[in-house]
């Protein structure tokens, strides 16, 4: 079967039309999850006897043999029955399959002939496409694939989520927000219901409301960082560094924030050598509330030479990143980003 786009599944399920098979994989879990949830709902809308006519199977824990049989059973007092199998894993080198190419005969078999009666849902967290058993869900079932949205994407979520929870917010307030969140809808759903309580009576998010409540998941990642460089760690420091540039940040912004954090340790140390209180230090520097003691206790320890030949470090780097040594474009400055990160995490 052709797949379907999130948007004529949308469609399909307002017109109350159900396949009997579904597949939902993709990076995007929330509204993953969320498919699966609306379409029970939608099946079993009006069922007296909902929890006799929904299962959920997870094949971290049950075989897909288990799930098909129960597909397999008449509803109770009601049109349709909804399985959903979960956690379903196939993966590029098959180690960590729970879908395995002996559940192939049974799966056709139900696949080619699937029950009038229920609703088959499976919800596939690694999806290999160029794996057989793969290849003959997607051929057999209606599958769906929810990649990760981009950024004007998740803007009309964040619109649409506030206008669910009466409230607004203008558009640098939602540009602000995204720019914190990335990509991820779970997190972003779960900010905006923060934001729209705390915009209470007015239920007006502002630029300022989201700059002091939402921390900002890069600058998060930007501390593992620091803190993988500080305990000389590459393999991690290298991981971390990979995740923050896959994830979309420019080497120059993130250089910014790595020497920002070096900064940081140099003036917490400089305020704890003047008898600052460590809660005080922590709340002129803005450190996240769970790296706060670690990190003051790094500034401690490390010594001010070492610090000052860090950002000396960073400043070439900087230089070398702007006039291209090394290779221009972003290509250039990755590999500049990546030859300091291993400079830093061998002193």
């Amino acid at each position: 079967m052709n797949p379907l786009s999130r948007e004529d599944l949308r469609n399909q399920l307002k017109r109350h039309e159900f396949a009997p098979v579904y597949l939902l994989f993709g990076a995007e879990t929330y509204l993953r999850d969320l498919a699966a949830k609306t379409i029970a709902d939608l099946v079993l809308a009006g069922s007296s006897l909902r929890e006799f006519n929904e299962t959920e199977f997870s094949l971290s824990n049950s075989p897909v043999q288990h799930a098909l049989a129960s597909a397999e059973q008449m509803p109770m007092v009601s049109a349709r029955r909804v399985i959903r199998v979960t956690n379903v894993v196939v993966s590029a080198s098959g180690t960590k399959d729970n879908l395995r190419e002996e559940d192939e005969e049974s799966l056709t078999r139900y696949l080619n002939n699937p029950s009038k009666t229920s609703v088959l849902v499976f919800v596939a967290d690694e999806l290999d496409k160029r794996r057989k058993i793969s290849k003959l869900l997607l051929e057999k079932s209606t599958s769906v694939e929810f990649a990760e949205l981009k950024d004007e994407e998740m803007l009309g979520w964040a619109k649409t989520k506030l206008k669910d929870l009466h409230a607004e917010a203008d558009e640098r307030a939602l540009r602000h927000l995204v720019g914190l969140v990335g990509n991820n809808v779970r997190r972003l759903t779960n900010e905006i219901e923060k934001l729209a309580v705390a915009a209470l009576p007015d239920a007006l998010v502002t630029f300022e409301l989201v700059e002091s409540l939402v921390p900002d998941s890069r600058e998060l990642s930007n501390f593992d960082l620091t803190d993988s460089l500080l305990a000389k760690n590459k393999t991690r420091a290298l991981q971390i560094l990979k995740k923050i540039l896959d994830d979309g940040a420019e080497p120059l912004m993130l250089l910014g924030l790595i020497a920002s954090n070096f900064r940081r340790l140099f003036m917490s140390k400089e305020l704890m050598r003047q008898g600052v209180e460590r809660r005080e230090v922590a709340r002129i520097m803005r450190l996240p509330y769970g790296k706060q003691e670690d990190f003051l206790a790094t500034a401690r320890r490390i010594e001010t030479e070492k610090l000052t030949w860090i950002m000396q470090r960073i400043a070439k780097t900087d230089v070398a990143i702007k006039s291209s040594i090394g290779g221009g474009g972003t290509t250039g400055s990755r590999l500049q980003i990546e030859m300091l990160v291993c400079e830093l995490a061998n002193l």
